[in-house]
């Protein structure tokens, strides 16, 4: 009995690690962006819950699946190619491939395996186009962006790429077309993750430099950065309203959304701390979810 006890847990250790592969996290906020897209491009339906509106649930359960699958493999892939390069760092040197706990050719398989499927899935349940866009986040971000991390700091850009094609494909999805209001989707995204990845690596600079990444080269080179892409969003995060998606409700609360992200990105610019570093952080992880929940509520 204790023998068959103890399997059952490394089993479900086993299990728990091949999921920490995937970046639960990221990947719940990749399908969170997808849905997004997918529910402004849905056309028909009836109400529903007072103010939103009824989506194709089986299209909508196929473009989940779908870009789970891809996201998650992509992910896992990203953590096989760096495995070494995350033993180096106190963040990440607790995963499951640095530490030891799965060897290097089972994450790569069940990587594989998910982006092969996830890409599969989105052709032939959703249509070409999503499924097209979901193997070209998956090559952007495995062949072009990871690669970059040691290279040059130009890498947070490219990165930002695939990192803002997710609510572009739950658009494809649902009217199987690209168009402005899902460039504007994209560029919104786009510009949001500048100032947050440019947080992340103000935190942990020294952990990035033990693990050889070149995320950014000074303080002040950053800041200004940072306060060009929140500028930038304020005009762009307004797109769907003058697309005729959104109505004024979100006009006016994505300006002021827009100007309390900018105020904390000043406020790093300015003074350059960790603790300021901290305060942009949090405020970029409200900023996204706020707007997203306005756009929906306020979609024409």
């Amino acid at each position: 009995m204790e023998v068959t006890e103890v399997g059952l847990t490394n089993r479900r250790a086993r299990v728990a690690d091949f999921v920490e592969l995937t970046k639960p996290r990221i990947t719940l906020m990749v399908l969170i962006t997808t849905i997004v897209g997918f529910y402004m491009g849905s056309q028909k339906g009836e109400p529903w819950l007072l103010f939103l509106q009824t989506i194709p649930v089986l299209p909508l359960l196929h473009t989940i699946v779908g870009t789970a699958l891809v996201a998650s493999g992509a992910s896992a892939l990203n953590q096989y190619i760096e495995r070494d390069l995350d033993a180096r760092m106190v963040r990440t040197r607790n995963r499951p491939l640095p530490d030891g706990r799965l060897l290097p050719n089972e994450a790569l398989l069940f990587s594989s395996i998910l982006s092969t499927l996830g890409t599969a899935y989105l052709v032939v349940f959703v249509n070409p186009i999503t499924g097209v866009l979901g193997l070209s986040t998956l090559a952007a971000y495995i062949f072009v962006y990871t690669p970059l991390k040691t290279r040059t700091t130009l890498c947070t850009l490219v990165g930002a790429v695939p990192g803002a094609i997710p609510p572009v494909m739950g658009w494809t999805a649902a009217t199987g077309t690209m168009d402005l209001t899902a460039g504007a989707l994209f560029a919104i995204l786009f510009l949001w993750q500048m100032p947050h990845f440019f947080s992340i690596a103000w935190i942990y600079t020294e952990d990035y430099a033990r693990g050889g990444f070149i995320v950014h080269r000074s303080g002040e080179s950053t800041g200004r950065q940072i306060l060009l892409y929140c500028c930038a969003l304020i005009p762009i995060s307004v797109l769907p309203t003058l697309f005729g998606v959104t109505g004024t409700f979100y006009l006016i609360g994505a300006i002021l959304f827009g100007f309390v992200y900018l105020a904390y990105g000043f406020a790093l610019s300015l003074f350059r701390s960790n603790t300021h570093a901290r305060r942009l952080l949090l405020i970029s992880v409200a900023y996204l979810p706020a707007l997203l929940i306005l756009m929906m509520l306020d979609k024409r």
